[in-house]
């Protein structure tokens, strides 16, 4: 089984192709519609939803089977027939092309694999076995949709805002300063409204060097020198 390497793709714009209209090609099309991709599907058959989808002009629908050339001009496809040798077809010509395919339920013949996603918007988690087992990734994804964890998501905006200012004023900041900001505090202050003052305290803390509870060097956080992050490894011994 091979190593596959993490990425996210950016598909505003770009083709892609799905080939197959059962419930497991229509059960890709949200996703790739939410990244903003331009979808055409091929199948003679498909399902009512599949049929909506292109009602209502979401997706590209030829009603037909799979030729050589149907993936001209594609940045990714997904092979999703049921046939083995035209899944192997298509494998074939994505190669020949240079197109990223996912065959489904054959990582043998994929380039990509579609990962389980935890969705918390802005942030996404993806999670692969590597094509070991769909049904733990998705057993995975159930549980890590319950986890506290992603209640960090809730400060994105309030970092990135932090961030674009650090950007604009082109000043370095070492990444453990990041994560010592990153509070239970600053949590509680953005789930009760005070996004602007949240912001306020992260660019202070991240820029004042003489503040006594952060690292005096902004560039290059020094171990033991942070009272901050000591008091939060105490405090996580503990726990």
């Amino acid at each position: 089984m091979p190593e596959y390497y993490p990425v996210y793709l950016n598909l505003t714009g770009k083709r892609c192709v799905i080939l197959g209209g059962g419930t497991i090609a229509q059960g890709k099309l949200a996703a790739l519609r939410d990244a903003g991709a331009d979808i055409k599907l091929i199948s003679p058959q498909c399902t009512d939803g599949i049929k909506r989808a292109a009602q209502r002009g979401h997706i590209t629908l030829v009603q037909r089977a799979y030729r050589p050339g149907d993936l001209d001009g594609a940045f990714i496809a997904v092979a999703a027939t049921n046939v083995w040798h035209v899944n192997r077809q298509i494998y074939e010509e994505a190669e020949a092309r240079g197109v990223l395919l996912n065959v489904v339920d054959d990582p043998d013949q994929c380039t990509f694999i579609a990962p389980s996603i935890v969705r918390r918007d802005p942030i996404t988690l993806a999670i692969s076995t590597g094509g070991a087992s769909p049904a733990l990734a998705r057993k995975m994804r159930e549980t890590l949709s319950e986890d506290k964890v992603l209640q960090w998501a809730e400060l994105a905006d309030v970092l990135a805002r932090a961030r674009k200012v650090i950007k604009e004023q082109r000043t370095v900041i070492d990444p453990t300063r990041w994560q010592c900001v990153i509070t239970a505090d600053l949590l509680a202050m953005t789930r009760n409204g005070k996004d602007d003052e949240a912001v306020e305290r992260v660019l202070a803390q991240l820029l004042d060097a003489d503040l006594p509870e952060m690292c005096p060097d902004l560039t290059a956080c020094k171990a033991g020198g942070c009272v901050k992050r000591a008091a939060q490894r105490a405090a996580e011994a503990v726990s």
